[in-house]
């Protein structure tokens, strides 16, 4: 028989509004969530992890975030974890990448098809050894992956300036990218000269001109205003970019079953609730975009993903790849 405790009520009422303008007695926390992440309060991560994750767990679990950096700088989440000093990060497949290579596969351009496809592979037993090894050997549990957009090319100076139509155009252009191996070799693939930078310091850069681009979906275009500092968008998809929602294995082993289950149920939920906001963001910010005075295009994909796909085959990255995971990645899509 189904017992159905409050703990399981309350979200559920949240989430459907019933709750909305009513007082509710809060129930003691036992301990803390902390989560550190680059972005800010509006990102749809950060929303989905404040909206119905902290609500989901709040019967034993105060949830405190940490925006736009201010708890641990950005890459070095999953180490703040791993030491204790942190409960939960919302990282990237490349930051992975830095301690295990082999999580390159997940960033690899032209890889993931769409959000689904992310689920899916996520979901998958091909997953296992990669979770387990995350676990082992960093204490850090992936819980869930979250979407985080189709990433495009966008620069500071116009098309009449530099128009984007293959890998070959993009040469010389002084590209941000995160300051992993994985992204830097995304970004050479692309054909760009990438540059590290911070997250945070990448609206300055662009406005300067100490970097011609970067890459990012347009909902973090909007989200960071880089419109203000950016006069095109050459709409490579080249990456479908997720995050992982990471917990320190530590406090999970800590947690009761039913806590357990509680947590688990929590970070798929956000996880959902992000991935459908986010898509609707997709599918509705272009117009706004170009209202702002952006040129926003469709370059040569098959050109883009020819040569990306192309630049892995026999590098460093692909020989990290465990045996025959890229078939069954392939073989979960469309």
């Amino acid at each position: 028989m189904m017992t159905i405790t409050r703990r399981a009520v309350i979200p559920a009422l949240v989430a459907t509004g019933i709750l909305a303008g009513s007082s509710i007695p809060a129930m003691a926390a036992d301990m803390t969530f902390t989560l550190a992440t680059a972005g800010t309060e509006t990102d749809q991560r950060s929303e989905a992890m404040a909206k119905v994750f902290a609500p989901m767990v709040a019967g034993f679990a105060d949830y405190k975030p940490g925006y736009n950096g201010s708890l641990f700088a950005q890459g070095t989440e999953l180490e703040a974890i791993s030491r204790g000093n942190l409960t939960m990060s919302i990282a990237s497949a490349q930051e992975l990448a830095q301690f295990f290579p082999e999580f390159s596969i997940f960033a690899t351009g032209y890889v993931h098809q769409d959000a689904a496809h992310q689920v899916r592979v996520f979901n998958d037993p091909l997953m296992d050894p990669f979770k387990k090894k995350v676990e082992d050997e960093l204490g850090v549990k992936l819980l869930s992956v979250m979407y985080l957009g189709k990433r495009h090319v966008n620069l500071r100076f116009s098309r009449d300036e530099k128009n984007i139509q293959t890998p070959a155009d993009l040469a010389g252009v002084n590209l941000r990218m995160p300051g992993t191996d994985a992204w830097q070799f995304l970004g050479k693939a692309l054909g760009a000269s990438p540059t590290p930078l911070a997250f945070t310091e990448v609206y300055t850069a662009l406005s300067t001109g100490a970097v011609d681009g970067q890459d990012n979906p347009l909902p973090t275009v909007v989200d960071k205003k880089f419109y203000e500092v950016t006069k095109q968008i050459a709409l490579t998809s080249h990456l479908v970019d997720l995050n992982y929602i990471a917990f320190s294995k530590e406090t999970w082993d800590s947690l009761s079953m039913e806590q357990q289950m509680t947590v688990q149920r929590a970070a798929d939920a956000a996880a959902a609730y992000g991935r459908l906001k986010q898509l609707d963001k997709e599918n509705n910010l272009a117009d706004f975009i170009r209202s702002q005075g952006v040129e926003i295009y469709s370059p040569d994909l098959d050109a883009f993903r020819n040569h990306v796909q192309a630049q892995y085959v026999g590098s460093e990255f692909a020989a990290t790849w465990p045996e025959g995971v890229l078939e069954k990645i392939n073989a979960l899509g469309n």
